[in-house]
């Protein structure tokens, strides 16, 4: 007779086409066009922070699996190489190599390797990472560059949000053109660069359904209606909500990173009070707030309140009383 024993599996047992692997590296598409406009703007400057930051990223994965016996086949996993890519993103392309690999070490080790590995990070590690580099090397974090397609005779270079809030753009009629924003043709970080690169990756996430839709759209309308409030009222002195879309890195924020599956609530309504935060925090910093761009920490505050989001929003079990 023939053994026709039960094959015992454990949940789940109905899976996704979707794995970690792909997810990732679809992100990693998404980003190309953005990545092709920072070289394009750039040059090999930015060719040289992205390699550095790469190689940080995977070495120092590679280090902390080893040190926790797992296995190095997640190192493959698209996750390090995601963050390498996203923190390169919010970095000035003149920023020196040693300050580079810093971030790039920090990005993976306090931002996800500490907390226990993919699945288990509370903060954006990108984010970060930039976050310890804007507190440890503030001068070398706000030095920029114009764009090699822009023929100015200078070392420092005004990025459109600096141009706004420090140098008074709008009053004296210098305010960055929506059209320079729009194409890229702008100075900033890597990530800062075309806004239509950007929205190229951002709609093929939407496509595939790779990121919750309502986390952009929440932050996109928290941003409009607050800014948009101050900008009817006295638009000699505040900016338009489509200026503050297309300038800084709120692209890159609202469609890359606050969606991020770790970091973000699960819930429909926790994304829209998640991307919600995001928004009107941005628009408060970048208004009454002592830096021109408000994106990174406006961020990684929201990523503090997951956790409690998530509970409180969760979806009431059929039968369950209210309460308990």
């Amino acid at each position: 007779m023939t053994d026709t024993g039960f094959l015992l599996r454990s949940s789940p047992h109905l899976k996704a086409r979707d794995s970690v692997p792909k997810i990732m590296y679809a992100v990693v598409i998404s980003l190309m066009p953005a990545m092709a406009a920072s070289f394009y703007f750039f040059r090999l400057k930015a060719l040289a922070v992205y390699l550095i930051c790469l190689a940080g990223c995977l070495a120092t994965e590679a280090v902390f699996l080893r040190v926790r016996k797992k296995p190095m086949s997640s190192l493959w996993d698209g996750s390090a190489v995601i963050t390498a890519l996203l923190l390169a993103m919010t970095l000035p392309p003149d920023l020196s190599w040693d300050i580079v690999l810093i971030g790039s070490v920090i990005a993976i080790a306090l931002g996800k390797q500490v907390f226990g590995g993919l699945g288990n990070n509370i903060f954006n590690p990108a984010l970060v990472g930039r976050a310890f580099l804007q507190v440890a090397f503030p001068v070398a974090m706000t030095t920029w560059s114009p764009p090699a397609t822009l023929v100015i005779d200078t070392v420092t270079y005004a990025t459109p949000l600096g141009n706004l809030k420090f140098q008074g753009a709008l009053a004296q009629g210098t305010l960055t053109p929506l059209s320079d924003l729009f194409w890229g043709n702008t100075g900033g970080c890597l990530g800062e660069t075309s806004s239509l690169a950007l929205l190229l990756g951002a709609a093929f996430l939407l496509f595939r359904k790779t990121i919750d839709w309502r986390i952009p759209a929440g932050a996109i309308l928290a941003l409009g209606a607050f800014t948009g409030i101050f900008w009817l009222t006295s638009p000699q002195e505040y900016a338009s909500p489509l200026f503050h879309f297309l300038a800084g890195g709120f692209i890159l924020g609202a469609f890359f990173m606050a969606p991020d599956m770790v970091t973000s609530p699960i819930t429909p309504t926790g994304a829209w009070i998640y991307a919600s935060g995001i928004g009107l925090m941005v628009g408060l910093i970048r208004l009454f707030g002592g830096f021109p761009e408000g994106v990174m920490f406006s961020i990684l505050f929201m990523n503090t309140f997951v956790p409690i989001i998530n509970r409180y929003t969760r979806p009431r079990i059929l039968g369950q009383r209210r309460g308990t």
